[in-house]
């Protein structure tokens, strides 16, 4: 993975790589309501972690969340495979024009998924763009409101110690940088 920039003295990093690559204790998928893998980054990590992970996510709506998990919600399974203490799912809004409350839902589920790695005590982890792909949503106000949620939450926490923002190319890293750093998220 390629380091790109660091903020808060390194708690926060955005990086370039394959989050299934990730070094530390857990990582976030960026899931449907129904959990049941798709396509993005979700399919990648369904696929890495193997069978076991949906079934954890098929069990989760067999029983807690028999109705999906909605915009702006996180839960936690185990990792399968992948070398993770687990893996939160989260789940951002799909874009509808911007009058449909989902800047508070995106921001909603970054937090939602820092607040579960805090509780598990996991001191590292990583988020992809959630939203951005195929749920639409404007990549440049998406890393706004990332940026401010994440050191937001990390301004009152310990932990997690680091948060790790990893783009699959650079060119999405650099529009995060370029919308984040224009002054406006601040």
């Amino acid at each position: 993975m390629e380091n790109v920039r660091e903020y808060l003295g390194g708690r926060f990093t955005v990086v370039v790589g394959d989050i299934c690559s990730f070094d530390g204790d857990a990582i976030v998928n960026a899931a449907n309501t129904s959990l049941a893998g798709g396509g993005g980054v979700d399919g990648a990590i369904h696929r890495a972690a193997g069978p076991d992970l949906l079934e954890e996510c098929k069990r989760l709506r067999q029983s807690t969340l028999p109705d999906g998990l909605p915009a702006g919600k996180a839960v936690v399974t185990g990792a399968g495979k992948l070398p993770f203490k687990g893996i939160i799912h989260a789940v951002g809004p799909v874009w509808r024009g911007g009058h449909a409350d989902e800047e508070r839902l995106l921001s909603s589920a970054y937090r939602t998924s820092l607040e579960l790695a805090a509780k598990n005590g996991w001191k590292s982890v990583a988020f992809p763009a959630i939203s951005t792909g195929a749920y639409g949503y404007p990549k440049d106000g998406a890393a706004r409101i990332t940026y401010r949620t994440v050191v937001d939450f990390l301004a009152r926490k310990d932990t997690p110690e680091r948060v790790s923002l990893v783009f699959f190319s650079r060119k999405d890293a650099d529009i995060f940088l370029d919308s984040v750093e224009s002054g406006d998220s601040r």
